[in-house]
C-alpha cells in the first residue's frame, strides 16, 4: 500500500449489520485508519454493537458509532459494506440503506462506494450496476449480470466511484485502491 496517500480529513462510513464478515470490516477500518482516516461503523436498528461472522461460526461484537438514519450523507467521503452472507443480505432489504446508496451516487463529496464479496448485492438492490465493471463472491455474478453490471474476476474492479472486490484475499488491494479513490 502507498503510505504516501495520506487519508487525513477523509471520513469513511462503514455499513454493516449482525452477520458481516468479521475480517471484512476489521481489517479495512484498521488499514484505513491507519492511513488516517476516521471511520464510523453505521448500522439499522438502533443496533448499539453488532456481532460478526468469522469464516463459518459466529465472531466478534464491535460498537456501533452511529445509526444509518442519524447521518448526514455530506459529511463523508466515501462507504464500504463488507459482505459475508447474512449482512448485505439483511441491509438490502432496508429502504434507508438502499436510498443512502442511491444519494450517494449523486453527491460529489462521496469518492468512494465501497463492495467487498456479498456486498455488492446492495449495489444491485440500489439499481446502481447497469453498465458498470464491478466483481463480487462468485456465487452473485449471476445477480450482478442480471442487473446489467459486467461482471469480472478480479482482485479489485474500480469504475467510477464504485469499487468491489471478491473475498477476503483481495482486502489488501481493496483498500489500496479505497485510499487512492479518496486521494484522487
Amino acid at each position: 500500500m502507498n503510505n504516501n496517500n495520506s487519508l487525513n480529513n477523509k471520513k469513511i462510513a462503514m455499513i454493516a449489520t449482525d452477520g458481516f464478515e468479521q475480517s471484512e470490516l476489521l481489517q479495512p477500518k484498521q488499514n484505513l485508519a491507519a492511513l488516517g482516516a476516521e471511520i464510523d461503523v453505521l448500522s439499522i436498528d438502533n443496533n448499539q454493537e453488532i456481532c460478526g461472522w468469522d469464516v463459518n461460526k459466529w465472531g466478534d461484537k464491535i460498537k456501533v458509532d452511529k445509526q444509518v438514519s442519524d447521518i448526514t450523507l455530506s459529511d463523508y467521503d466515501g462507504i464500504i459494506f463488507p459482505g459475508g452472507q447474512i449482512n448485505p443480505d439483511l441491509l438490502r432489504t432496508n429502504k434507508e440503506v438502499v436510498s443512502l446508496i442511491q444519494k450517494a451516487t449523486k453527491e460529489d463529496n462521496i469518492k468512494a462506494i465501497a463492495a467487498i464479496c456479498h456486498g455488492p448485492w446492495l449495489l444491485v438492490e440500489a439499481d446502481i450496476v447497469n453498465n458498470k465493471k464491478v466483481t463480487s463472491f462468485p456465487s452473485i455474478s449471476t445477480d450482478l449480470k442480471n442487473a446489467g453490471a459486467h461482471w469480472e474476476d478480479k482482485t479489485v474492479v474500480v469504475d467510477g466511484k464504485l469499487i468491489t472486490s471478491r473475498n477476503p484475499d483481495d482486502i489488501p488491494a481493496f483498500v489500496e485502491a479505497i485510499a487512492n479513490q479518496l486521494t484522487h
